[in-house]
């Protein structure tokens, strides 16, 4: 058994000697995307898990163990480690944990001293806590990130942003239940086997790989009704999670509607530009600003592979970061970058001139920049663009599914009645059929 280290602050340290022995366990988000991304790591020898785990009494493991003012995205992910840990499934002794950390100015750099202390309180101190993140906040014996897995990473981000997107697109319409997401799960499953040979990361590979993925979806048999086209946005955990957002994916296709998610490599890109848009407002090293550089034009490139991909085979692509940034110019501050900042308000505006003008921005307890940046700016957003149809629907462990989905409810009959005139203004009058069937005769 791997002998327990601790570095000066006394954190437990995790050791090349765990890489061996232990199990990681991870939080789930988004499951395209961290199921390629578990499947890396899995490449690079460590043993890792998925936590999938849902219900209300995550959030009740969290309460117990978190302040109540704590925001509701740190309470469940440390529910869900908490809620693993007791449950009996895995050897705590030779478990650990992995948890983001952002850097920046928003609670979630600091998710991971939460969570170290909400460990000690429940009795698993001895559990590591291991932090993926690129600014070198914390580092490990057992655990480091190379420039080929972060390079696998970044391929696997783009091609989880693909198949979301094509899966969304297409999944309302299927004839056959089921084959969109059939698709996906053999595309999770050939990337990750291509990775392991050394393969699909590169800039050939990547725009090979994202052309056929397109095109592998346009041989899914649909019926092109008219639905309801519903756009998601809000804080990066509850806009992806289930847990988060109380199944709020399903719910919206329960409906009948059709789903679409902005994809996180805009996410990528916005937290990139931050590092840059901080040089040119209070100056920098300008070498740190070249390596930035070089980093914002690789993700941009694969923001371009994925466009003209999806593009190409008819399917509706993302706006470009740069355009979706332009919209937002002159109505809120780049400065605005806390959480995710002015690119919440400009996906509500890219979502609606995208045609997806009916949006549901998921709001969580105690995130105050998306109140700001989310909530704060729908009245601006429709009266720059009147057909935003917007409604924030606040996520905490009090609020009755109900009620949320009745919130939701409401939005929607405004959607449905609008999508119904549409289609009433854009059908041929009676006199014009009698017209267009003289003009036959």
């Amino acid at each position: 058994m791997a002998k327990l280290e601790y570095d000066k602050t006394g954190r437990l340290l995790f050791t090349k000697e765990m890489k061996e022995e232990y199990t990681i366990l991870l939080p789930m988000m988004a499951p395209i995307h961290f199921n390629i991304l578990r499947n890396v790591f899995t490449h690079y020898g460590y043993k890792t898990i998925l936590l999938d785990t849902e219900g209300p009494e995550i959030a009740q493991v969290g309460l117990k163990y978190v302040h109540n003012d704590t925001c509701y995205p740190a309470l469940l992910v440390i529910g869900q480690f908490i809620h693993a840990l007791q449950s009996g499934k895995y050897d705590v002794n030779k478990t650990a944990l992995m948890i983001t950390q952002t850097g920046g100015g928003c609670r979630a750099s600091n998710y991971i001293h939460l969570l170290r202390k909400a460990l000690k309180k429940a009795g698993f101190e001895n559990v590591p806590v291991i932090s993926l993140n690129l600014s070198g906040l914390e580092k490990n014996s057992g655990f480091s990130l190379t420039i080929p897995m972060i390079r696998r990473m970044a391929a696997g981000l783009v091609y989880g942003d693909s198949l979301m997107l094509l899966r969304n697109q297409i999944q309302p319409y299927e004839l056959n239940v089921g084959e969109a997401q059939r698709l996906v799960d053999k595309w999770i499953a050939a990337l990750s086997t291509q990775f392991e040979k050394g393969k699909g990361f590169t800039a050939k590979e990547i725009d090979t790989n994202l052309d056929e993925i397109a095109r592998s979806f346009t041989e899914i048999k649909i019926n092109k009704i008219p639905k309801v086209k519903v756009g998601v946005v809000g804080e990066i955990y509850v806009k992806y999670a289930a847990l988060g957002n109380n199944n709020l994916e399903k719910f919206l296709a329960s409906q009948g509607c059709e789903v679409n998610l902005p994809g996180i490599m805009g996410f990528m890109l916005f937290k990139v530009d931050n590092r840059l848009e901080d040089i040119k407002l209070y100056g920098g090293n300008k070498i740190k600003y070249n390596v930035v550089s070089v980093l914002m034009n690789y993700f941009t490139k694969l923001e371009s592979s994925l466009i003209e991909s999806v593009k190409k085979y008819g399917f509706v692509p993302p706006s470009s970061y740069a355009h979706t940034k332009s919209l937002v110019d002159g109505v809120i501050g780049f400065g605005s970058k806390m959480g995710e900042g002015w690119l919440l308000t400009a996906e509500m505006l890219e979502l609606t001139e995208a045609g997806y003008g009916n949006i549901v921005c998921a709001q969580p307890f105690g995130c105050l920049p998306n109140h700001i940046n989310g909530k704060g700016m729908i009245r601006k957003i429709k009266s720059i663009d009147d057909r935003a149809n917007i409604v924030a629907i606040d996520y905490d462990p009090g609020a009755p599914r109900v009620n949320q989905e009745n919130r939701i409810k409401l939005m929607l009959a405004v959607a449905k009645e609008n999508l119904n005139n549409e289609q009433a203004s854009s059908a041929p009058s009676y006199s014009e059929k009698k017209v267009s069937a003289a003009a036959k005769a």
